[in-house]
């Protein structure tokens, strides 16, 4: 098959525009950078900072258990993800391949969930940011709701700029912050093992299946663990301005989550060794300080909390990319207002996007600052972000299995990576979509699942405006090459 028969004829002419208006910088990342995209986007230190507590309160010492399945499911994402990126390269994602191989309107809502789930993101992001740099200074200051919006509002307003000057700029400065944070949390996970226990002695029981509370705990556990490798997949997101496009996202995202995966994992399990429930569930913000003086007491502890910070602000960076990109495809075709499809003329950024992004969140962002403290606020927003993210992680599990329904059968490797390992992950997703629902409480529920069904409004409108996007998928366009 030829390499203009996979391009989606509604997607192409707008993605390979050359008139500048539609036209990202291409051709600025190689591997290395996917790779660091993949890591900054997962923000493994955040992600442990900001989601232990959250983990520990849903399946106590089974955290290690909830990040080892939830893992193992969520590769075959990862897979699909690498597959369908060889199909077509879209700065849309989800929203372009879903499209092609289930239908428009099932595209169209992965998206959305997407940029839902981002905004929300901005909200759980930017505290922890905020909390965790007041703490170096002040315990109670990092406790206090206002100053930690303020804070965390001026951090966000910071990677906004950075966004907005570039995706090239932007990689640089992950490279540096990535790289200071993998190195310190290296450090601090052979201090923690070497530590040995102060709470609890390991135990081979904390990966076993067994320990959940039935399946409604087991899902508990994966939704915040589904939560802990979000972000990977920014890496597709920036496929049009990445080298080898077609390739590259996909080995960089896979790369990417080996390293979070094992970071997860040692960091979990030292946490159960080190860290006494108490501890845990009094320093839902800040478990890494907590569990940095406990194996370095002084100075040397607050290193950690450097790591964090670094972390936040390069998850902030690399969800902004994500959901300008997002928003930036759904302009160029049509599905959202036009103008979000506009590129900056010198910087080749989507700087309509970003701008509209940085007033929704910052609005969102003080906004929270009425709704409880900061522990519920992080609980709930964790919790709706993993259902949203179960939507189309889910959608396109399934659609790498449509559109290479050809190939699966053709080797072993095609059918497990191509198939059954995609399909696998696509099935845990919508299963412990409809498993938490009831069990998660009201307010979590109406961001989550109410942030969804706004969605149907703006759909709603542009299909009835008959963009090209809503076509009839054509048979070709449901076709996929040959796996790299």
């Amino acid at each position: 098959m030829s390499e203009q028969t996979v391009v989606s004829p509604s997607f192409s002419r707008a993605a390979q525009s050359k008139d500048g208006e539609h036209s990202l910088r291409s051709g600025v990342l190689g591997l290395f950078d996917s790779v660091i995209m993949a890591v900054a986007g997962v923000a493994p230190a955040y992600s442990i900072a900001a989601s232990t507590a959250v983990l520990f309160g849903a399946v106590l010492l089974s955290g290690p258990a909830s990040l080892l399945y939830c893992g193992i499911a969520m590769f075959g994402i990862v897979w699909a993800f690498n597959y369908l990126g060889q199909v077509e390269a879209n700065s849309g994602a989800s929203y372009a391949w879903v499209r092609r191989a289930l239908h428009p309107v099932l595209g169209y809502i992965a998206a959305w969930a997407l940029v839902v789930s981002a905004l929300i993101f901005m909200v759980a992001g930017s505290f922890p940011a905020g909390s965790v740099a007041l703490g170096l200074f002040s315990s109670s200051l990092a406790n206090n709701v206002l100053a930690v919006t303020l804070l965390g509002a001026g951090f966000f307003l910071l990677m906004t700029l950075a966004v907005g000057l570039g995706v090239r700029l932007t990689a640089r400065v992950q490279v540096v912050m990535s790289s200071i944070e993998l190195l310190i949390l290296l450090l601090f996970a052979v201090i923690a093992i070497a530590h040995g226990h102060d709470a609890h002695a390991f135990s081979w029981s904390w990966l076993s299946p067994t320990r959940f509370d039935g399946l409604h705990g087991f899902f508990a556990g994966a939704l915040v663990a589904a939560f802990y490798y979000w972000g990977w997949d920014t890496t597709a997101n920036l496929s049009e301005e990445t080298k080898e496009a077609r390739k590259t996202p996909g080995a960089g995202a896979i790369i990417g989550v080996l390293v979070v995966f094992a970071l997860f994992e040692i960091f979990t399990i030292g946490s159960n060794m080190v860290l006494t429930s108490g501890q845990i569930n009094h320093n839902a913000t800040d478990v890494l300080d907590v569990l940095g003086q406990a194996v370095w007491r002084g100075n040397g502890g607050k290193i950690i909390v450097v790591a964090v910070i670094l972390s936040t602000v390069a998850t902030l960076e690399t969800t902004l990319i994500q959901v300008t990109r997002t928003l930036f495809a759904m302009g160029r075709d049509g599905t959202l207002p036009r103008v979000l499809g506009v590129v900056h003329p010198r910087l080749r950024t989507p700087w309509v996007a970003t701008v509209v992004v940085a007033i929704i969140s910052v609005g969102l962002f003080v906004g929270s600052n009425y709704v409880g403290t900061l522990s519920s606020i992080l609980s709930d927003a964790i919790n709706a972000i993993g259902e949203q993210i179960c939507v189309y992680y889910g959608l396109a599990g399934l659609s790498v299995v449509v559109l290479y329904r050809k190939q699966i059968f053709r080797s072993a490797s095609n059918f497990f990576l191509l198939g059954l390992w995609p399909f696998l992950g696509a099935v845990f997703m919508f299963a412990m979509f409809g498993d938490v629902i009831p069990q998660l409480n009201a307010t979590t529920n109406e961001v989550g699942l109410g942030a969804l069904a706004i969605g149907i409004v703006p759909l709603a409108v542009y299909m009835l405006k008959r963009r090209p996007y809503f076509e009839k998928v054509t048979h070709d366009e449901r076709l996929a090459p040959e796996p790299a």
